[in-house]
């Protein structure tokens, strides 16, 4: 083989600059949750808990595009069987109504851009 120590030391540092960006971020904490505004209403339960939500709000939107829209399906039960109406309009931005201090910083944050008010109308006071 020509040149093994040179075709060695190539490989190696071709590693070592692809993986820089994973060694150089390797446990550092870099990611900040945003401080969002919730209500916080005795009275009023969200659709489903928190941690859910947080993870799993698009999907479950989506979903209930499809069943409302498509299906015709117009009611909800959440996991602790409670009923709610599928509407985000009507059902979600009723608690969640300051749009900027609630759905923007987390979509800001982690640059995510929905496609909801192609369809719906943002609430009052934002954008």
């Amino acid at each position: 083989m020509y040149n093994k120590n040179a075709v060695i030391a190539g490989i190696v540092a071709f590693l070592v600059i692809c993986s820089s960006p994973f060694w150089c971020g390797f446990g550092s904490d870099s990611y900040k949750k945003p401080e969002i505004v919730t209500q916080k209403d005795k009275n009023k339960e969200c659709v489903e808990d928190a941690a859910f939500m947080r993870a799993e709000h698009m999907q479950l939107l989506n979903e209930w595009r499809d069943q409302a829209l498509r299906n015709g399906m117009r009611v909800y039960v959440n996991a602790k069987g409670k009923k709610f109406d599928i509407s985000l309009q009507n059902t979600c931005l009723k608690c969640h109504n300051n749009y900027e201090d609630f759905c923007d910083k987390c979509h800001k944050t982690n640059n995510v851009e929905p496609y909801c008010w192609t369809c719906h109308i943002l609430p009052k006071g934002s954008k």
